[in-house]
């Protein structure tokens, strides 16, 4: 019986979410109201702040949902054990786009992010964990580049920090542009898109001089 409650009490929880997604998109999160997400779902308010804090809260969950199945790709390429670390990413950022393309899902959740979220009134808090998540995104990244490093597959000199923003600012970018304008083919792309941001990891712009300094730095 406790089993079954468990049980019961998570599928609520992904229904929560489901409903969430959908009001969040249909008016945006910041007109969106929990009253009305907890109609959606057909549960009580209740219900909903017994699985969620607030409304940020809630957000923040419905976009760990989209990272969880990239977890594991992203802890192989940070791994200090993986051969291929560099393999790993370029997996890890082709899947990326392919959900985004190809699952309905996910891409209701980017274009929240993207286009339907101010992060302003109650979601002042939202805008403070983004941040976060965005400090620790350009972090993971580095780490995992210097981990190609390591095995030979990147520059040895390579500014993996700087290398890192400029990877993370390029694959948001090619995000936000198609769920702009999604005027070509995101899936069937991906790979030679990825490919391309891969490539560019190898420039001598992002090469650190002998002495720590960045080429073109005083």
């Amino acid at each position: 019986m406790a089993r079954r409650t468990k049980e019961e009490a998570q599928a609520t929880r992904v229904q929560i979410l489901d409903a969430a997604e959908r009001v969040f998109h249909a008016q945006g999160v910041s007109r969106a109201s929990l009253a009305e997400v907890a109609k959606e779902a057909g549960v009580s308010r209740g219900a909903i702040y017994w699985h969620f804090e607030n409304k940020v809260d809630l957000f923040q969950a419905m976009l760990e949902r989209l990272r969880l199945p990239l977890e594991e790709l992203a802890r192989a390429s940070e791994s200090e054990d993986e051969p291929d670390p560099l393999g790993c990413m370029r997996e890890l950022l082709i899947t990326a786009l392919t959900r985004l393309a190809c699952e309905p899902q996910t891409h209701r959740t980017y274009d929240i992010l993207r286009y339907k979220c101010e992060y302003t009134g109650e979601l002042l808090g939202l805008r403070e964990r983004m941040q976060a998540l965005s400090l620790e995104c350009d972090q993971r990244i580095a780490k995992a580049l210097s981990n190609a490093v390591n095995k030979n597959q990147l520059p040895s000199d390579l500014d993996c920090a700087r290398a890192a923003v400029c990877l993370h600012a390029y694959m948001e970018g090619i995000e936000a542009n198609w769920l702009l304008v999604p005027n070509f083919d995101l899936a069937q792309q991906a790979p030679a898109l990825v490919d391309t941001v891969l490539d560019m990891l190898r420039s001598p712009a992002l090469r650190l001089t002998p002495g720590g300094q960045v080429p073109g730095e005083r």
